[in-house]
């Protein structure tokens, strides 16, 4: 551990503003003594108290619950106090301060102060503590983020699933597995003369073949947990007046866009999350895409192509009442040829017919979808069609909230097993070869838990924390 990791650390746990109760918390190591001279008297393990907090005069700044939890029984794994306020950012503060002062004072006894220098805690560093005490490894840490963040219920629910350990039990049966087969490969090596074939023996070949399919399952779980953490951003794009305003308040249910019958209402992206069957979509409303000579709406239709080109999907709006306009028709393939060029062939580009309530049935386009933002009808196949788009399928076994270096570190290992598995077929000239695919394999899934990891990589992780957590 570094040396900031010694010193006591505080902060308030509680989000900034008023509220019915607030929580000043503190980690360290040896805060017992410190407890009883800052409250003025000693606190049962795990057990609240009801009592005033003074400051350094006698004086009550509030009364409310302490809670003393002894290391190493504690989510930081050190001691950990808790004072429990009313959640006045005032009241917060002065505890704050009562608690940096106290840890200050001299002992008249000993001529030294009652803690080593007390910190404002850094933003995750609580959580930081708790994973360099193992009381938690780093995807479980990295789900208690996740789930503070969560936009949606099942996105609350992977994170739970992630916190809990399920993730990590699966990465650590899988990492258990490369070191039985690494053993395999090893005695081997180390023992070429004996007329015992380990690997044969032991079935080394369906071993891995089966650490192939669970990493497959993993894999396929934790990208859907991903998208529930991420969830992808889908533009709305088209003419003016096509209904991209209109189509953004009917996913969302709720007026968010101005839509009048004036073309080039909007003027700046508009963008709203909503879900889908749990799943997060970032919904970016656009200025009408048009030749214009207007100022304003060059700088709208400017932006409009920004975030059309940051997008996971794009939807392109067409207004059905007016495909029969030859200028219309002309600006339509414009577009369609713009965003051709701008988009990675792995974007989609989804047609919409907008105002199906308006034409027969009969002119209706064969493919996209046909839709009316003003009766709602066909919204319910765009949904699913976004869904589908997303790559979304509900796994049968659950899912784990997951992170890209999550993703990245999974499809290493798949590469690695991938080789091992063509080194393994000429064994006899590839053991070695074997053996250092099999290591590789193993640093990558330790990667993912925080056994095989840097410094670097720790301070990144936990600086996207809230600060008290």
């Amino acid at each position: 551990m570094l040396s900031r990791h010694q010193d006591p650390i505080i902060a308030i746990a509680t989000a900034p503003g008023r509220g019915a109760v607030g929580i000043v918390r503190v980690s360290g190591k040896g805060l017992k003594r410190w407890v009883g001279h800052l409250l003025g008297r000693s606190l049962r393990s795990r057990e609240a108290t009801y009592l005033p907090f003074d400051d350094a005069q006698g004086s009550p700044i509030d009364q409310g619950l302490a809670l003393f939890f002894p290391g190493p029984h504690s989510f930081t794994g050190e001691d950990v106090l808790e004072l429990q306020a009313h959640g006045g950012p005032v009241v917060l503060q002065l505890l704050l301060a009562r608690c940096l002062e106290s840890a200050a004072e001299i002992d008249t006894v000993t001529g030294q102060g009652y803690l080593p220098a007390m910190r404002i805690a850094q933003p995750g560093e609580f959580s930081e503590r708790a994973f360099l005490n193992d009381k938690i490894d780093l995807a479980q840490a990295e789900a208690i983020a996740d789930l503070i963040d969560a936009s949606t219920e099942a996105a609350a629910r992977s994170a739970t699933q992630s916190l809990s350990g399920a993730f990590s039990r699966e990465v650590h049966a899988m990492r258990d597995g490369l070191i039985h087969l690494r053993m395999l490969v090893e005695a081997t090596l180390d023992f070429p003369e004996e007329e015992i074939d380990f690997l044969q023996k032991s079935d080394a070949r369906g071993q891995l073949t089966g650490l192939q399919h669970a990493l497959q399952s993993v894999m396929q779980r934790a990208a859907q947990g991903a998208l529930l953490r991420e969830g992808i951003t889908v533009v709305i794009a088209g003419q003016p007046n096509a209904g991209k305003s209109s189509l953004l308040n009917a996913l969302a249910g709720a007026e968010l866009a101005i839509v009048t019958p004036v073309a080039g209402t909007t003027r700046d992206k508009v963008q709203q999350t909503i879900q889908i069957e749990g799943v997060p979509i970032h919904v970016v409303d656009t200025a009408g895409l048009r030749p214009s000579d207007d100022d304003v709406e060059k700088i709208g239709i400017a932006r409009a192509w920004e975030a059309i080109e940051g997008a996971d999907a794009v939807l392109f709006l067409h207004d059905l009442t007016r495909l029969n306009a030859i200028d219309y028709i002309a600006v339509d393939a414009a577009i369609t040829s713009a965003i051709a060029e701008k988009l990675s062939k792995n974007v989609p580009v989804i047609d919409v017919w907008n105002k199906v309530d308006a034409v027969p049935t009969a002119a209706l386009p064969p493919r996209g979808v046909a839709l009316s933002a003003m009766t709602g009808a066909g919204l319910d196949q765009l949904r699913r069609l976004l869904l589908e788009t997303a790559g979304w399928q509900a796994p049968t076994g659950g899912t784990f909230i997951a992170r890209e270096r999550h993703m990245q570190a999974l499809r290493r290992v798949d590469a690695h097993l991938g080789m091992a598995t063509l080194h393994l077929a000429v064994q006899d000239q590839s053991l070695d070869l074997l053996a250092e695919e099999l290591r590789l394999g193993q640093n990558a899934l330790s990667e993912i838990t925080g056994e095989f990891t840097s410094d670097d990589l720790l301070g990144v992780i936990f600086s996207q924390f809230c600060i008290g957590k």
